[in-house]
């Protein structure tokens, strides 16, 4: 399964380079079911291997995901409160609920758009929700551009850092997930993100108690 997602990811970035990464995080970030952190892993071992420049690819992909936040904010802030409370408890999105997540954005708004580029879901709709509730655009587009880097640079980047060692010794993907288990440098990287994604976590939750 891994094999064939890669496979397509593959023929797209080798044919078209930085341009064709920066194309699809714009259109995963507009909500689109595309593979983007997939071919952020795949661009950072392109990188290692020198198939690609690691200095055209980062910031590729920055301005391409940055952007497309930028876009699904302006059609948000446009249309989407209107369309999310006529449409939304459709999917369950009922208008007690969307009050929440609006009154969330409201208050936590930076944050929130910051740590949602990690999670699968939240990264495709993060500018149409803040959008939506009224984030004011500079605030979220600082947040945007935020975290964009971090998330960008996290993927391709920390997979460009240990994928030279990895690649050149290993045939496939799954072995390559294998080989970055047993290095320490990656569960160090893994264990800070998770602490900082605990800790604000915790913290929005004493908040929000706080608040409440």
């Amino acid at each position: 399964m891994l094999e064939h997602l890669f496979s397509d990811v593959e023929a797209f970035v080798r044919a078209d380079g930085a341009v064709a990464v920066a194309l699809v995080l714009f259109f995963e970030c507009l909500g689109a079911p595309l593979p983007g952190e997939s071919m952020l892993i795949f661009s950072g071992f392109m990188a290692a291997r020198g198939e690609i420049s690691m200095w055209a690819l980062l910031p590729a992909a920055w301005l391409g995901s940055t952007a497309g936040g930028a876009v699904g904010y302006l059609i948000g802030r446009l249309a989407g409160r209107t369309a999310i409370l006529r449409w939304g408890a459709r999917v369950g999105l009922t208008p007690e609920r969307w009050g929440r997540v609006e009154a969330t954005f409201s208050k936590y708004g930076p944050a929130a758009v910051v740590f949602a580029r990690f999670f699968n879901i939240l990264r495709q709709l993060n500018g149409v929700v803040a959008g939506a509730a009224g984030l004011p655009w500079w605030s979220f587009m600082a947040a945007n551009a935020v975290g964009a880097a971090m998330w960008t640079t996290f993927w391709a980047g920390g997979t460009y850092l240990f994928g030279g060692a990895i690649a050149g010794h290993i045939g496939s993907l799954e072995k390559a997930g294998e080989a970055m288990l047993h290095t320490p440098a990656a569960w160090v990287a893994l264990a800070v993100l998770l602490a900082a994604t605990a800790a604000a976590f915790v913290l929005w939750r004493r908040r929000a108690a706080a608040g409440a």
